[in-house]
């Protein structure tokens, strides 16, 4: 087992002061990383999780083996002004995180968002006739929008599969990317300053002028696999594998493409070559079905909604795809009452009387 200053990772020549808002499995996977690399990590979290960080660190189990990272963590933003914030949690959690970020932003801190789905931040600069306008699905009052100043954002996109398998300790099994971009298109040196440190961390990382291009590629495969896997609870080998499912997931791609393509996205991978890439990927559940799994809310409002939104801008019908996404809204819903239900239960059986015991 490495630990955080594992030698087999480059440290750079000036270690970031970097915040990991949210420490689940992408945020744990990050928070592990750049540790390793030499920055300096501090972890917003609660719960288990973060009693697990306090008590026993961070363990992430990936390509690179395994590595443990011991960052500062706390419920609390005291760790003062951050050079870079990655907002690790769903975006239906935005709205309550952004605001407790708000004490670690200074004038030169960039935030980058890494949930799922359309962002809220999409039409900020985006140089098109929806320019300024905001994504009601994500961001319905402005508040995200309001919370922290839109040009201390860099969007991101990343593509990792990673599993929470206990508090503080993750699993990655797949190769780790992370697409960088300004919402403006510049190539910026703080862009570059970004992607050389999550580069040097040992995730690979690219720059471009044109994020929202590859926001797109991962939206088409998050709507085309994440609320099917609610209603199937296929994996994504079987979602992208077995023809019944596969045909399904093609349909929404094709949907979706259409409505990326209205919004000027050039989306550079055929559709073919995505669902081999997608069953490559194995027996890995998505996000949705892990939410699912554990009664939490369903991410569907960017991954799902937002992206319905968009393509009612064009008026392109998506018949295939609202209907999946309304399927797995009833079946997310249904899980969490029943999950609420169990709890009330539970409760009430602690509450009640035991029987008294019996002399022998």
């Amino acid at each position: 087992m490495s630990n955080a200053t594992s030698p087999s990772a480059a440290s750079p020549a000036e270690p970031l002061r970097i915040c990991i808002a949210g420490a689940g499995a992408i945020g744990g996977t990050l928070a592990v990383r750049l540790s390793a690399a030499g920055h300096q990590v501090s972890v917003l979290a609660r719960g288990q999780t973060l009693q697990a960080i306090r008590e026993r660190g961070l363990t992430l189990h990936d390509l690179h083996g395994t590595t443990h990272a011991r960052p500062a963590a706390s419920q609390l933003p005291e760790f003062g002004m951050q050079d870079v914030i990655f907002l690790c949690a769903k975006s239906q959690d935005m709205s309550a995180l952004l605001p407790q970020i708000a004490p670690m932003v200074g004038e030169e801190t960039v935030v980058i968002p890494t949930n799922n789905g359309v962002p809220w931040w999409y039409f900020h600069r985006e140089g098109g006739r929806f320019d300024g306008d905001t994504v009601k699905a994500v961001d319905p009052d402005g508040a995200l929008s309001n919370a922290v100043a839109l040009d201390r954002l860099i969007g991101s996109v990343l593509f990792i599969t990673a599993e929470v398998d206990s508090p503080g300790v993750i699993r990655s099994v797949n190769p780790h990317l992370m697409v960088l971009g300004e919402p403006s298109g510049a190539m910026s040196e703080r862009l570059m300053r970004v992607r050389a440190a999550v580069e040097a961390a040992g995730i690979e990382a690219r720059a471009t002028d044109r994020i929202r291009d590859k926001l797109w590629t991962k939206i088409i495969a998050n709507i085309s696999t994440n609320p099917l896997s609610v209603i199937t609870q296929g994996t994504l080998q079987q979602l992208y594998g077995v023809p019944e499912l596969r045909e399904v997931v093609s349909q929404i791609m094709r949907e979706t493409l259409l409505v990326a393509s209205s919004h000027g996205a050039r989306v550079d991978i055929d559709p073919l070559t995505f669902l081999q890439l997608g069953e490559a990927m194995g027996a890995f559940r998505t996000s949705m079905l892990q939410d699912l799994e554990r009664g939490r809310p369903l991410e569907l409002a960017s991954i799902g909604d937002a992206v319905l939104e968009m393509a009612e801008r064009y008026a392109i019908p998506m018949p295939i795809t609202r209907t999946i996404v309304s399927l797995a809204r009833f079946r997310g819903e249904a899980a969490q009452q029943q999950t609420g239900q169990t709890g009330q239960q539970r409760a009430q059986q602690t509450q009640q009387p035991q029987p008294a015991a019996r002399a022998a």
